[in-house]
């Protein structure tokens, strides 16, 4: 209940959605920045270090019922020296201003824009140990996973109502991380 307060006092300051965000547009938590700058989706506030036991959460709104993408930077150049040493783990509240009902979402890891992510770039949603405990969802209660040819998770039965909102949460590592990589998130509607 807590957390769908804090997802609607998110909406209700949507007068106020540049606030958090810094002068280039970037939001900033733990040693990253992230930005919805490829349009379709707007960030409304992101909290947390990335850690297991806080890991960062982001609260956005969806205006389409198509895919969106969100670019994810290393704001700490240390980070691109070594491997990332732990999961950098991710909450992602998704509200639904589309205007149609969502009936799955999927959310997809890649190193270059429009290129998935693959087994030889490091980049997953935790393969090399992978904890299905730790990938979750508010909304649905069916979950795959896809390590190749592409890094996916993708979530199904259940469904998100026009204005409602859903809860995921992920891990996400890199075991040759890069400055800059994307998080394409597609929520799934019926088709007729």
């Amino acid at each position: 209940m807590l957390r769908h307060l804090r997802i609607l006092a998110a909406f209700l300051s949507l007068a106020l959605v540049g606030a958090g965000a810094s002068d280039d547009g970037r939001w900033y938590a733990g040693d990253y920045s992230f930005s919805d700058e490829l349009g379709g989706f707007r960030i409304l506030s992101i909290s947390g270090s990335g850690k297991k036991d806080d890991p960062i959460e982001i609260v956005e709104a969806l205006g389409r019922p198509t895919p969106v993408t969100m670019v994810i930077r290393a704001a700490v150049p240390s980070l691109l020296n070594t491997t990332m040493p732990s999961a950098l783990y991710l909450r992602v509240n998704v509200a639904n201003n589309s205007g149609l009902a969502w009936i799955g979402f999927g959310f997809e890891l890649q190193e270059i824009l429009g290129k998935p992510s693959d087994f030889n770039d490091g980049l997953s949603f935790s393969q090399t140990n992978p904890d299905p405990a730790l990938v979750s969802s508010s909304q649905f209660s069916h979950l795959e996973s896809r390590f190749e040819s592409f890094d996916r998770i993708n979530f199904d039965d259940g469904h998100v109502d026009p204005l409602a909102a859903a809860a995921f949460s992920f891990p996400v590592t890199d075991v040759t991380p890069v400055a800059i990589f994307y998080l394409v998130q597609e929520p799934r509607i019926p088709s007729s």
